[in-house]
C-alpha cells in the first residue's frame, strides 16, 4: 500500500467526524476509502450507462486492500 497525505479544513473535518460517529466508522481511513469507492463506482457507471445516477442495488467489488 502507498500512503497519501490529505489536508482538510477544520470545519469540514469536524463534519466528517460527526458523520463517522453517527454511522459507526472507527477510522478516518475507513470512511475515506468507502467514500472514494462510492465515487469511483458512480463515475464508472456514468461512463458505462451515460447516466449520472447510480443504478440501485448494483455494487462493484473492489480488492480487499481498498
Amino acid at each position: 500500500m502507498e500512503n497519501i497525505s490529505l489536508k482538510l479544513e477544520k470545519e469540514f473535518l469536524k463534519t466528517i467526524e460527526a458523520i463517522m460517529k453517527k454511522h459507526n466508522y472507527m477510522t478516518k481511513t475507513e470512511f475515506i476509502r468507502e467514500a472514494i469507492r462510492e465515487k469511483v463506482k458512480r463515475l464508472e457507471e456514468k461512463e458505462t450507462t451515460g447516466h449520472s445516477h447510480v443504478a440501485s442495488g448494483e455494487r462493484k467489488e473492489f480488492p480487499s486492500y481498498i
